[in-house]
């Protein structure tokens, strides 16, 4: 039923019930299930831990500590430096990122501490803005056996940029092991509870790797108090055999729910909700999780703990980094342009795309972030929101998954709480370069960032008015009618006002599937096996460079399109040329999917050209007209959308 949550025990169930005192009630054992509340801490603050190797083999060793001289040997614990080694902590999850610290916490000195077997030095070494090394402090270690040792630095100096890291080396006929680094802050005088959520739909096997490692992990998430899974899918996470072994290693810190498909925007509502009902306090963290991620528990640690000494409430994000490409960074801070709809943008002297064990091509310098960035929002595959922000500015709205993230933050900056998105802490997310544009969520994607766009930006319509239009004429060109159909459909669903939110999203999910059936190119086929056409008549046909005079080369593309001349009947078109100035020279194109795992038939269509782009040119032009007064409805609709009766109605509590 919606609604059931596990705790504790397989089968011991319980319901969550808003109306009990405290939010609670008794599970299947009669015991009451966490109410979250501040607590006094017991020790110095854990940061972030000192690792040396990855959750997983597929992780370079290198982006947590690098070999720079002789021979060492790395593990996830500690390390162990041979005779005329050296060891650098300055690498990506290696650094404290101390301007970050310096610019938003209050905590002004931080604590690395270790297990020392052996002889060597430890150098607490420094950067600046420029990326500058220096050395902040050393010890030099004899003859330690399993022995504690502390070195300390002020959280100085570091305002525009710089990090802190912990450096090893040893002499001729010296050898060194350090183990259980840890980097540690004077603790707040309470600890904020924490709650993760994750949300999943179908990718059982996913979400369970990311419990099975939080378990494993459990002794050093010093600040996690629960872990709320809601599972929106037809394949459960509480079918596959390890879901018993991970419910008896997590405890009553486990909370199983399943519930109606809202989306990805619906499964990390619920966490906020069951936070809110939870609580004594409005001093708690939700922290969402995307089930489908390689996970650094690392992560929970940083997170929580840089929430933990901020020096007012803000939201915290975690960094992503390429899942098929695990050395890489997908962007350091991004924002999104708002008024054009372009989610994504990276923030100036951000790293995009960057190898994290290269070097920067002009400067020849590591790509390290060394400049302090300030982001506009975080996406929701590691987030971290703290409950004061739900309290002042209510839930997510029902968007069923796209845009919730950035709509969120950006509703948030409104009152006062900014996003920090924070270096070293990181999850591997698959690339997104690597999903194709002309999905059904592309419908998702155009629908909500039209309805941010309302309510945090100028919304200046003759200009959105233009970009829909740019867009529209290159997917018509390109030959992309059911893309172009979805994108109409998303404007003609806007302009039905916020009545179009009223269900999160389920008959929106239904109806635009259903569209683009209608439409051959939206489907993915085996490259061998190309519905009548022969594999052998597929030769690849490449495309020129991108033109100079584009509005020339535009308006001769569009006059050959009503005409109906071609230049190629069939060709093969890699994904990385499938634009609209090369495509639009063919009858039929056949275009590989971003996914590499297949590819898609285009086929020109005279008729459904005319037909979409008349459809299209009406919409847009009623966007223009009725826009202003939808945007006050969206507005005025704001507060109840996003009420905690809402959501309570959409999960049928």
């Amino acid at each position: 039923m919606p609604g059931k949550a596990v705790a504790g025990q397989p089968g011991g169930a319980a319901v969550k019930d808003p109306a009990a005192p405290n939010g609670t009630r008794p599970d299947a054992s009669g015991e009451e299930q966490t109410v979250f509340s501040e607590r006094a801490p017991q020790d110095r603050l854990l940061a972030q831990r000192g690792l040396f190797a990855g959750p997983s083999d597929v992780v370079s060793k290198d982006l947590y500590a690098e070999v720079t001289l002789g021979v060492a040997a790395r593990h996830r614990a500690g390390v162990t430096l041979e005779p005329s080694a050296k060891v650098s902590g300055n690498t990506y999850f290696g650094r404290f990122p101390a301007s970050y610290w310096q610019r938003w916490t209050t905590a002004d000195k931080v604590r690395v501490e270790a297990t020392v077997s052996g002889d060597g030095l430890l150098t607490i070494g420094a950067s600046d803005v420029e990326g500058e090394p220096r050395v902040i402090t050393a010890r030099e270690i004899t003859g330690a056996d399993g022995t504690h040792v502390t070195l300390e630095a002020k959280i100085d100096k570091f305002y525009d940029g710089g990090a802190l890291w912990l450096d090893l080396s040893t002499e001729t006929g010296q050898r060194l092991t350090v183990q259980n680094v840890r980097w540690t802050v004077d603790s707040p005088e309470q600890i904020r509870p924490t709650a993760v959520t994750i949300c999943t739909m179908n990718r059982a096997d996913d979400c369970l790797s990311n419990l099975q490692a939080l378990a494993g992990d459990l002794s050093s998430l010093e600040t996690l108090d629960a872990i709320y899974v809601a599972d929106q899918g037809t394949d459960r996470v509480e079918t596959r055999d390890g879901f018993a072994q991970v419910v008896k290693d997590l405890g009553d810190k486990l909370h199983y729910i399943t519930q109606p498909n809202l989306g990805g925007a619906g499964g990390f509502t619920r966490g906020l909700y069951e936070v809110a009902g939870h609580t004594e306090t409005e001093h708690a963290n939700v922290l969402f999780m995307d089930d489908d991620v390689l996970l650094e528990p690392d992560l929970v640690v940083r997170l929580t703990a840089f929430s933990n000494r901020a020096a007012n409430p803000i939201i915290v994000g975690g960094q992503m980094l390429n899942l098929l490409h695990p050395d890489q960074l997908h962007v350091g801070a991004e924002y999104a342009r708002l008024n054009t709809l372009e989610p994504g943008q990276p923030v100036e002297h951000s790293l995009n795309t960057a190898d994290l064990l290269g070097v920067d091509e002009e400067t020849g310098k590591p790509n390290r972030q060394e400049r302090r960035l300030d982001a506009g929002y975080n996406g929701w595959w590691s987030c971290l929101i703290p409950y004061e922000v739900v309290k002042e500015i209510g839930y997510p709205l029902p968007f069923f998954f796209q845009w919730d993230d950035a709509e969120y933050s950006y509703r948030a900056r409104g009152k006062g709480f900014p996003t920090v998105t924070l270096p070293g802490a990181g999850v591997w997310h698959a690339d997104f370069g690597w999903k194709d544009w002309d999905e059904w969520h592309r419908y998702f994607n155009l629908r909500n960032s039209i309805i941010t766009a309302a309510l945090h930006s100028p919304f200046n319509l003759n200009l959105l008015s233009r970009v829909l239009v740019a867009q529209l004429v290159r997917y018509l060109l390109g030959m992309q009618y059911g893309l172009s159909a979805t994108l109409i459909k998303a404007v003609e669903d806007f302009l039905e006002g916020p009545e179009i939110l009223r269900d999160g999203g389920v008959a929106a999910m239904k109806e635009i599937r259903r569209i683009r059936e209608e439409y051959p190119e939206t489907k993915r086929h085996k490259a061998t096996e190309v519905p009548g056409i022969a594999s052998a008549d597929i030769g690849i046909i490449n495309s020129a460079p991108r033109p100079s005079l584009q509005r020339v080369i535009l308006l001769k593309r569009i006059l050959d399109r009503v005409l109906g001349k071609h230049r190629f009947g069939l060709g093969a078109v890699p994904n990385d040329e499938a634009n609209w100035w090369h495509i639009s020279l063919f009858d039929t194109a056949v275009v590989t999917d971003a996914s590499q795992e297949g590819v898609r038939v285009r086929k020109y269509d005279r008729d459904r050209m005319f037909e979409l782009g008349k459809r299209g040119i009406k919409v847009l032009q009623r966007l223009r007209k009725e826009g202003a007064a939808v945007q006050e409805q969206y507005k005025r609709a704001m507060p109840e959308l996003t009420s905690r009766d809402n959501w309570t109605r959409l999960y049928e509590l």
